[in-house]
């Protein structure tokens, strides 16, 4: 009963005019920057962050989660039409999307990506009703000790998934965190790396680093390897719906790929790539048509959409309940929260349930409508993509600018988040993913703060990092972690099953 009772105060929410509108307007403009080769959710989150700060926080969260579900899906299509990953997490969907589209299948492998898309977002939602309060329950039992170890354990997590290796990921992390403490402490009253800078006093606005370095750092990124326009790419229809043996392939696979996505969306810092790739990875591993993999196998594109999408959603469990970002994109939404003036964590359901809950039911509302919208936009979508390059980035570049500008009217804020794209694609030359640094520069202040209640509950004693039982099984699997990274998989694999 009380559970209906939730979902019922969530729908009340989630159904206003406001909340729906600004629903659709989040997945129609996900999907559109999604469609976009190399932008992404968390760009896509980024650049529509500033709007988010007019609205009432309800709203605002449910257009920004929109925006992030949205772009998830829209990265798919360019991956199946064009063979050009819209996401990274989509890339995936290239080793048998778009050998579809070569054979004339493109309507089915976009239906199939659509009907994926939704079935694996309906089960993390489920996911999300059923889990989220009772791990809600459970953190309320937390003391800063134990909130402390958890956000070690996220950025730890967050650094050891980094393609880049796990060595870059913790710099990045590092770094983010060193980023997170300039301005003046709120203890102690000192100004902490400024350089002698009254405008850093403050510190560094999360939109600032984030457009900075996901938005204009990406436009940097794409124009090294930019021609006029995109290639061409002719949209055949034929056979746009699945056959009865299609659609019995596609069931397993289906929910193999959501139950995938759902645990890999509720570990911190993992996010969706990891659940796309692993999710293909085993069903390629125990399907019977293993021969097909790669040349247009229908299940190559039902579960690494599944997973992703089933992730899109869980990633918000440990992202509202614990207040750890469950994927990149969510430190955003953990800044929009905050900015807002609510503090994502145990106690968010309990104070704020409107929100929780409207939220939660805005996601069956949101992919609805993707699953209303993508077919007959597909069109437009894929001459979006023919967009010559010298109209498209610059309107990026002018939207990233105007967006930084109205938060605060500041230039500086405008040169700063150019000087953070510049950043952003040094980096990235040399090989270090930036999205490790966003996730140290949100947690980072907040893991002082709970450090400092610690050794002040503590009299000083780090001990109680260990003695807490809590608190010492958090710190010691983000050991495990770690330990495991500088292992080789391959190595540790051979030597527990050794060739005969």
């Amino acid at each position: 009963m009380e559970l209906l009772s939730n979902l019922a105060l969530g729908l009340e929410t989630a159904a206003t005019p406001a909340n729906l509108l600004y629903c659709f307007v989040g997945v129609f403009l996900g999907t559109f920057i999604g469609v976009l080769p190399g932008v992404g959710p968390l760009a896509a989150v980024a650049m529509l962050l500033p709007v988010s700060f007019y609205l009432e926080p309800a709203t605002a969260l449910v257009m920004l989660a929109g925006v992030y579900y949205g772009a998830e899906y829209g990265g798919s299509i360019a991956s199946i039409v064009l063979n050009i990953p819209g996401t990274p997490s989509s890339s995936v969907t290239c080793i048998d999307g778009y050998p579809m589209a070569r054979k004339g299948r493109a309507g089915l492998a976009l239906f199939a990506t659509s009907v994926a898309s939704f079935f694996g977002a309906i089960i993390g939602v489920l996911v999300i009703v059923l889990l989220a309060p009772k791990l809600a329950e459970f953190a309320l039992l937390f003391q800063p000790a134990e909130y402390f170890s958890v956000m070690v354990l996220g950025l730890v997590a967050a650094s050891i998934v980094s393609s880049t290796g796990a060595v870059r990921g913790l710099m990045m992390v590092c770094l983010g965190i060193l980023l997170g403490t300039i301005g003046v402490d709120v203890n102690s009253g000192e100004t902490r790396f400024t350089g002698g800078i009254p405008e850093l006093r403050d510190g560094i606005s999360l939109v600032v680093v984030a457009m900075g370095l996901f938005g204009v750092s990406e436009v940097m990124v794409s124009l090294r390897g930019a021609t006029q326009s995109y290639a061409g790419a002719k949209l055949s229809w034929r056979g746009f719906f699945p056959t009865r043996s299609e659609w019995r392939r596609s069931l397993a696979p289906a929910l193999r790929g959501s139950a995938t996505g759902s645990f890999f969306g509720t570990l911190p810092g993992t996010g969706q790539t990891v659940a796309s790739f692993v999710g293909y990875a085993l069903e390629k591993r125990i399907s019977k048509n293993k021969a097909e993999f790669g040349k247009g196998a229908i299940e190559g594109v039902v579960v690494p959409e599944a997973a992703n999408n089933a992730a899109a959603q869980t990633a918000f469990i440990p992202t509202l309940t614990l207040g750890i970002p469950g994927s990149t994109t969510m430190a955003l939404m953990i800044g929009a929260l905050m900015i807002h003036g609510i503090t994502p964590g145990p106690r968010l359901i309990s104070e704020h349930p409107d929100l929780f809950w409207g939220l939660i039911v805005s996601f069956l509302f949101g992919n609805l409508f993707l699953l209303i919208l993508n077919i007959p936009l597909i069109g437009l979508w894929v001459r979006l993509l023919r967009v010559p390059h010298y109209y498209l980035y610059p309107t990026v570049i002018m939207m990233i600018c105007v967006g930084v500008y109205g938060i605060s009217n500041s230039l500086t804020d405008v040169w700063a988040t150019l000087a953070f794209g510049v950043l952003g694609y040094v980096l990235r030359l040399f090989r270090f993913e930036p999205a490790p640094l966003l996730i140290g520069f949100v947690l980072g202040p907040m893991m002082e703060e709970f450090f400092r209640r610690a050794m002040l509950l503590s009299r000083g004693d780090p001990m109680i990092f260990v003695e807490r039982p809590g608190s010492a099984a958090l710190l010691a699997v983000a050991a495990l972690l770690l330990v495991f990274s500088a292992v080789s998989p391959k190595r540790v694999f051979r030597s527990v099953f050794p060739k005969e």
